[in-house]
């Protein structure tokens, strides 16, 4: 679901015409539509109303103030995996107190910090961050607060690189381990255990894995409840969302482009998500803590681009685009799928079979291959759609490309909550060494 739609010929954000702000604003320029995330993350909060629970926004997904605020007013929580995420929160009026701290590699000044903000829980990855962890709020005469990331080693049928439930991934603590490090952590003196956390994946677009992960570690979290009396269990997140319209009416082009085995034909709503989990989980009688990021940003932000050059080659047709991979480097590193419109709408339904893409001197520098598109000239405007999630999170000044501009729109306001870099952006904080005898 999203508020991107055409209107009298032209893509409109809400109340918002794309053509007039991509010209106003200039190009790349990311968009976003807050009332799209503001309905995510509502229904959502609508289909586990059945359990106590509490929303933690995965900030990776995009962590600009303006979104995190959008999310604050409704009393979201956070899920982060830095310190600096956590410095965003508090800056955009989040509430430390309901965050989790996630990732394999905290350090101690991160540590430190977190403990001082009062987040809510770290989610342990491993049994040596325990033992450090316990270690550094001994120097702080305090407890910290912990949940251990269980592994339950369930296939989230996803890319290689967004799966975290196996055993082969670096993520969390086998389930096979996890009793006797929750028996270590309750004798450790600065340890308070909170909590059990687990996260099997991203972008996962069936209810099946979901419904596996919980029903193979319900057991365990109802053992440790009764041991240890944790207060809460987080399912983490992975809700994934539609990149390709085509899912929606059940499309067989778009089913006979994926690769992962077991993905849904038909989109998995958020009511198929919680028909899933929502009866196990509320047999538990803890707080569940779920914590999505591109289910709630993902089709809510765009990136607008303009036509550079059209180029012609014996073997295929260019579209040569303003926007590079530095800006959105989805496509080149999973070979995300993001559909290509343009701002205008097509008169008719003719397409033509071109490769989209940008000036980064990369041959993996594109947005689309052999992709069937409405029929493009110089000038023209394109959005690439689906892009609110990992795409200015994972944005790179490569070959010296400033940032791209940021926009939220609400109903008809257009805001800029991040100017577009400078040349003089690109070299702040670089200095050449002055000459010394």
């Amino acid at each position: 679901m999203h508020l991107f739609e055409y209107r009298r010929g032209h893509l409109f954000c809400e109340d918002v015409n794309l053509e007039t702000l991509a010209k106003e604003a200039g190009t790349p320029a990311y968009v976003y539509s807050a009332n799209t995330i503001l309905s995510h993350y509502r229904r959502l909060d609508k289909a586990l109303e059945d359990v106590p629970h509490l929303i933690c926004y995965a900030m990776k997904a995009n962590s600009n103030i303006a979104i995190l605020d959008l999310l604050a007013q409704e009393n979201c929580g956070f899920d982060i995996v830095s310190s600096g995420e956590l410095y965003r929160v508090e800056k955009a009026g989040g509430k430390p107190e309901q965050c989790t701290f996630a990732g394999v590699g905290k350090t101690e000044n991160e540590i430190k910090f977190a403990l001082l903000q009062g987040i809510l829980s770290f989610n342990v990855e491993s049994e040596s961050e325990l033992a450090y962890i316990n270690h550094i709020a001994g120097t702080m005469n305090r407890r910290a607060p912990v949940a251990l990331r269980v592994n339950p080693n369930v296939e989230a049928d996803t890319h290689k690189y967004i799966s975290t439930g196996k055993n082969e991934n670096k993520f969390g603590i086998g389930i096979d381990r996890v009793a006797d490090v929750y028996a270590a952590a309750a004798k450790m003196p600065h340890i308070r255990l909170r909590g059990v956390q687990m996260h099997i994946g991203s972008q996962i677009t069936s209810p099946k894995p979901f419904a596996e992960a919980v029903s193979k570690i319900a057991p365990l979290v109802s053992k440790l409840k009764e041991q240890y009396g944790i207060e809460f269990f987080s399912f983490g997140g992975g809700i994934g969302i539609v990149y390709d319209p085509a899912l929606e009416s059940g499309g067989e082009a778009w089913w006979a482009g994926q690769k992962a085995a077991g993905a849904a034909k038909r989109a998995m709503t958020i009511e198929d998500y919680a028909a899933a989990v929502v009866p196990v989980l509320k047999k538990l009688g803890l707080r569940i803590i779920v914590e999505p990021g591109r289910y709630m940003v993902g089709n809510a932000g765009v990136l607008l681009s303009k036509v550079l050059y059209i180029k012609k080659s014996p073997a295929k047709k260019f579209v040569i685009v303003d926007a590079g991979m530095n800006d959105l480097i989805r496509p080149a590193l999973y070979q995300g799928y993001h559909q290509i419109i343009p701002l205008k709408q097509p008169a008719s339904g003719k397409t033509e079979v071109a490769d989209i893409v940008g000036p980064v001197c990369e041959s993996g520098d594109f947005f689309a291959q052999e992709r069937a598109v409405p029929p493009l000239a110089e000038g023209d405007m394109i959005a690439l759609m689906s892009a609110g999630a990992y795409g200015f999170s994972m944005a790179s000044n490569y070959n010296s490309r400033p940032l791209p501009v940021e926009i939220l729109v609400n109903g008809k306001r257009a805001d800029i909550i991040r100017e577009r870099q400078l040349h003089s952006d690109l070299i702040r904080g670089e200095s050449i060494p002055s000459e010394t005898e």
